[in-house]
């Protein structure tokens, strides 16, 4: 058994084609069917054709890219897909052969998978697991630090469960086996604030700083002490003493586990006593789809906030935020130069 990395689409576009049909899928949308096409030679040639202006560099890339998925991949190896419409990773097991297919839009290079797990936060990954899995490229295998029966013991429900040795934080030459794995710093960055966040802010003092996030937006809150809270983590509203605006409710999950359904509409419930107006459900282990499809019918009411969407918030109002929450929180700001190759 091996295992990939495969993403869905760089804005996560193919997530939930790939999720609701059971398939891996990738890009190269331009890319004609590879099905006879099965040495390297001739994908390479292939890529050529399809991408004349293409650099040495690019062709390569994607040529590794491209074949791991074709013939790299075999049925019964392991798959993880890190989602970007959440904080989590999807994990399957693949079930069929490489398919172009014409019958879905735009996306023609398949494979079947059998996701065992659709909502693996990030958050129980160690952090070897998750520089691994944080390769930009759409295609890699990953291999240190076994890889493979980790992310299988989390398939089936489990925490990761780690390595005896020490672990490396770097892409060994073994991952770069089908393409030049490169690294996505903004990922990793992310993954480490989360880590810092979900650590500091257990509990009631993630509501703690979802209140101080709330407040450097300009809102007037009420925030609940400790203990059972009615239902309510926060009460929200702008103005100057909070009489003007809309009548914010908030409620906020601190476990790593997507909140489900049930907890959104107990969000409706609370929201029906406090005679709010609109709603905000922070969940830091995301949310179950189901949850996510019924929040769609209250999009005008309801918004949800996983852990990206919280720490967006913070990065956003970072300079606002009290210095006491920036002396728990500390962070900085970095650039970086992309390069499109």
């Amino acid at each position: 058994m091996k295992a990939w990395l495969v993403r869905g689409g760089k804005h996560g576009e193919q997530e939930s084609v790939a999720l609701e049909n059971g398939l891996a899928c990738i890009g190269f949308n331009d890319v004609p069917d590879l099905t006879k096409v099965s040495t390297k030679e001739a994908m390479r040639e292939t890529i050529e054709e399809t991408y004349p202006d293409a650099s040495t560099a690019r062709v390569s890339n994607s040529l590794g890219q491209l074949y791991a998925f074709a013939q790299g991949m075999e049925i019964g190896d392991l798959v993880a897909m890190p989602l970007k419409t959440q904080p989590q990773i999807a994990l399957g097991i693949v079930t069929g052969l490489y398919q172009y297919r014409t019958d879905l839009g735009e996306i023609h290079h398949t494979r079947r998978v059998d996701w065992k797990r659709n909502d693996a936060p990030r958050t129980i990954f160690k952090e070897d697991l998750r520089y691994s899995l944080g390769a930009i490229q759409t295609v890699c295998q990953i291999k240190r630090n076994n890889a493979v029966e980790r992310l299988l013991a989390i398939s089936k429900g489990n925490f990761d469960p780690g390595i005896n040795a020490p672990a490396s934080s770097e892409i060994c030459e073994e991952d770069m086996e089908f393409g030049d794995a490169t690294i996505d710093i903004e990922q990793i960055a992310r993954d480490r604030i989360r880590e810092h966040i979900g650590s500091e802010f257990k509990g009631h003092s993630l509501s703690r700083l979802v209140d101080a996030v709330l407040r450097s937006e300009g809102y007037v809150t009420h925030l609940s002490p400790p203990g059972p809270d009615g239902g309510v983590d926060i009460l929200a509203r702008r103005g100057g003493v909070g009489f003007e605006g809309p009548r914010l409710c908030v409620q906020v999950k601190s476990t790593s586990s997507p909140a489900d359904v049930t907890v959104f509409r107990g969000l409706q419930g609370t929201m029906a006593t406090f005679q709010a107006d609109e709603g905000l459900l922070v969940s830091w282990g995301g949310f179950t789809q189901p949850a996510q499809k019924e929040a769609r019918l209250s999009f005008f009411s309801i918004r949800l906030w996983d852990a990206d969407a919280l720490i967006e918030s913070i990065e956003r109002n970072y300079s606002k935020l009290s210095e006491e929450i920036r002396n728990e929180l500390p962070l900085k700001r970095v650039w970086t130069l992309v390069t499109e190759d």
